[in-house]
């Protein structure tokens, strides 16, 4: 019998009435592991000698999982999927596994990623492109490709994640399943390998609401290592699921979701907007508000930009330290260091890390930062405050995630469209402010999954996900394995 492809509490039912065994469901984990790292590429290492825990009241004991390659783990392979970082063995966990630890749940391997999360594509990941499981010749998106793939295959419920501009939310959307990243600072980031630390959150990857509330009710929580985390413990993510959202008020924005607004647009971004549009009738049907806002379509074109020179810069200064003489693969035959860390810094990076690196050195320079660095962390704040309003008056946005389903590979990676720059971009808004933001399944276009974007206020996790957890009960999407994977006899 496939146990993998239910939810987590379902598992826990079987393990606590003794119909299966920790032991068993983490062996057939493992099985499906090797078989989703043959067909897709989702994994940078697979623990075959993981071991079963004692089965208790905890929902996450004795149930395996994926742990992102970012995330520190005591003794095993973390690779940040880098090859400056190939052989780099941590000698602490990061405090969200130890918290995960604590709750008994097993992980059963490391996910690839964009290196060092600096992606959207899955495809610098140093061990290779990551496959989606709908269709093989399409991306997962990125960062947190590997986790996303390795849950809509049905390899374990859930994976962890991190989410600097959408790095959870929108390989989600693409792999028909739910991201939810929640407040910053909800989850401590010690042992996270940092990209931008002003942006970056930790989360999850599952194939319902409650599976995502239940993981990160585990993972949450204050930490001295991490003086951004917060006292969360008043929040209960799984008991405020109750599916009642009448009377609550949810907005879309014109600018973003406005058909008009896009020249000859395609095929599937007209389906895309159609499967919206219908969803949030689904909305009022529930009994919420729904009304649509407008905002200043500049501000909203500035958003990549925004995106690129603060994360780039804070790229820059996080990273380095990575010279390969502190850790990672020394570079050898050089009389002084500087040589060394040059070979190290230009054979290790891809080419999209080092053009990542130039611009942040570049905008960081004293003679740059007030006309690049400041002036983006001015918009920054001007496009958190434009959400703030939004958010005195409703209680969630809801929004399309990208402009149709996964991109295929041949595709142009490195350029955005132009016309739908800002319906690709706009989930960076939830890093600028650190609001809560969940992705859930809307449906499918040419068989492939899109997805939908629910964003509420700082600490409003609970109404954020019962709001997407009423919308995920309307909708025949949760718990869905990939049709790949399916085919394939996953």
């Amino acid at each position: 019998m496939n146990y993998m492809n239910k939810s987590i509490e379902e598992l826990h039912e079987l393990l606590k009435s003794g119909e299966v065994t920790s032991k068993e469901l983490i062996e057939e984990s493992l099985k499906l592991s090797h078989e989703v790292e043959e067909k897709y590429n989702a994994f940078v290492t697979i623990l075959d000698e993981a071991k079963e825990t004692e089965v208790t009241d905890n929902l996450l004991s004795g149930i395996p999982y994926g742990l992102k390659d970012n995330y520190s783990t005591k003794g095993v392979l973390s690779t940040g999927s880098s090859n400056t970082l190939k052989d780099y063995v941590p000698f602490f966990n990061a405090t969200a596994v130890e918290k995960l630890n604590k709750a008994g749940a097993v992980y059963v391997n490391k996910t690839a990623m964009d290196e060092f999360g600096m992606g959207g594509t899955g495809t610098t990941c140093h061990t290779g492109n990551v496959l989606n499981p709908w269709d093989k010749t399409r991306m997962c998106a990125g960062s947190s490709s590997g986790s996303a793939c390795a849950v809509a295959a049905g390899v374990y419920p859930y994976a962890t994640g991190s989410d600097t501009g959408d790095s959870i939310r929108k390989p989600a959307a693409y792999c028909g399943i739910v991201g939810y990243k929640p407040t910053y600072g909800m989850i401590s980031r010690y042992g996270l390998f940092p990209f931008a630390s002003s942006l970056d959150h930790l989360g999850v990857l599952t194939r319902s609401v409650k599976d995502a509330a239940i993981v990160v009710d585990e993972m949450k929580g204050i930490d001295k290592n991490d003086m951004t985390t917060w006292d969360s413990g008043y929040i209960h993510l799984k008991d405020s699921l109750n599916g009642e959202v009448r009377g609550k008020k949810v907005c879309f924005i014109k600018e973003i979701c406005d058909l008009s607004n896009y020249e000859n647009p395609s095929k599937e971004l007209k389906e895309h907007l159609e499967n919206y549009y219908k969803t949030l009738e689904v909305c009022r049907e529930l009994g919420m508000e729904v009304e649509e806002v407008s905002v200043d379509k500049t501000l909203l074109n500035a958003l990549a930009s925004v995106y690129v020179v603060i994360s780039c810069a804070e790229a820059t200064s996080n990273m380095s330290n990575l010279t390969g003489i502190i850790f990672g693969p020394r570079s050898k035959g050089f009389d002084n260091w500087i040589d060394m860390v040059k070979d190290y810094r230009t054979k290790g990076f891809s080419s999209l890390i080092k053009r990542r690196f130039v611009i942040g050195s570049y905008v960081l320079q004293s003679q740059n930062q007030e006309r690049y660095f400041r002036n983006a962390q001015r918009v920054r704040r001007l496009l958190v405050d434009a959400w703030k309003d939004i958010f005195k008056k409703y209680d969630a946005v809801i929004l399309p995630v990208g402009s149709g389903p996964a991109k295929k590979f041949d595709a142009d990676n490195d350029t955005l469209d132009e016309g739908t720059t800002i319906l690709e971009e706009h989930l960076q808004i939830g890093n600028f402010g650190g609001f809560p933001s969940i992705t859930i399944p809307n449906g499918f276009i040419d068989e492939l999954p899109v997805g939908i974007n629910i964003t509420g206020n700082c600490y409003n996790d609970e109404t954020v996900l019962n709001i997407a957890y009423a919308i995920e009960s309307a909708l025949p999407f949760k718990g869905q394995i990939a049709k790949e994977a399916i085919k394939h006899g996953l």
